[in-house]
């Protein structure tokens, strides 16, 4: 696949559910490797618009169209309505997404005397599954951050296999310092990676080497 002009959608960084008017769940997310993501392609020659969660660092750029977003409800409205309206040849969904929400948001801030506080959390929905119900010619990127990188064939991919119909699957490890994996509709392995440098590079040179 020649890169240059076609159009990238990418998605980066953590989204915030809501505990009462004040406080937020969220995660631990950089968004460092979604922004990695967007500069090499924009050198290569792609349009790209980012949608860009929470992050300490913004990417600053003018050759990208960039959207900010905090919330899951604002990043799953977002997420919509740029696929609605354009069609992206790629999306790499990198965003860590929030996988549970509050069962009901305290209306007022939750005072802090409370000896002793129960939050009642349900599953949030699965935006990547949404991904290719509206855009089904898109070739679809996901990606997963597990304990530890798994030995032989990855068990734990079948929900972005089938249920989100990924094409391609990059598996993430952060203890004791980045390591990735890119795994195929069937599972294989593609390349592996030391670095989020390199695992952009591996990815893209994929990418590239699609028919």
């Amino acid at each position: 696949m020649e890169l240059k002009g076609k159009k990238f959608l990418v998605t980066y960084g953590p989204t915030w559910v809501p505990i009462d008017g004040m406080r937020v769940l969220s995660n631990r997310s950089s968004g460092q490797l979604g922004q990695q993501f967007v500069e090499v392609l924009l050198n290569k020659g792609a349009v790209v618009t980012a949608l860009e969660g929470p992050v300490e660092n913004r990417l600053s750029t003018k050759k990208a169209r960039i959207k900010s977003f905090f919330y899951y409800d604002e990043f799953a409205k977002l997420l919509r309505n740029e696929l609605k309206k354009k069609r992206y040849d790629v999306v790499i969904h990198a965003a860590a997404v929030s996988d549970f929400q509050m069962r009901k948001v305290f209306k007022a801030k939750i005072s802090s005397e409370q000896r002793f506080l129960q939050l009642n959390l349900v599953p949030t929905r699965k935006l990547i599954c949404e991904i290719k119900k509206i855009l089904p010619k898109c070739l679809l990127v996901g990606f997963k951050l597990e304990s530890q990188l798994p030995q032989g064939q990855p068990q734990s991919l079948n929900g972005l296999l089938s249920e989100a119909q990924c094409d391609y699957v990059v598996v993430n490890q952060l203890l004791n310092g980045y390591r990735g994996i890119i795994v195929d509709q069937n599972k294989n392995v593609l390349a592996k990676a030391k670095s989020r440098t390199k695992m952009v590079q591996q990815l893209l040179q994929v990418l590239e080497m699609r028919a």
